[in-house]
């Protein structure tokens, strides 16, 4: 499978994951905070995937996983969880892609 068609699956997947793991807690806008979620996991998948920087794709993974939530983190102030969740599942993206993809 590319990288690209990879990437955007991982993304896919990523971003369901996090929204269920977003089930049980309490929003003013549920509704968005679970779009916005979802959008933003997924796009840590597609970049990770799109582009080809000079590293090795777990670091790239990391480096777009911190950039891409920062600024969710920014905004609702729940720094750890964001940011945590966001690193790890885009290093974790990166390992794969650079297992996986052809």
């Amino acid at each position: 499978m590319s990288k690209l068609t990879l990437g955007i699956v991982a993304g896919l997947v990523f971003g369901v994951l996090d929204v269920l793991v977003m089930i049980p807690l309490e929003f003013e806008d549920r509704r968005s905070a679970m779009v916005g979620a979802f959008v933003n996991r997924f796009s840590i998948g597609f970049v990770i995937g799109a582009t080809d920087l000079p590293m090795p794709l777990w670091a790239s993974g990391l480096l777009f996983g911190l950039l891409l939530s920062l600024p969710d983190a920014i905004i609702t102030k729940t720094w750890a969880p964001i940011l945590g969740i966001g690193v790890i599942g885009g290093g974790l993206i990166g390992l794969g892609l650079g297992v996986w993809a052809v």
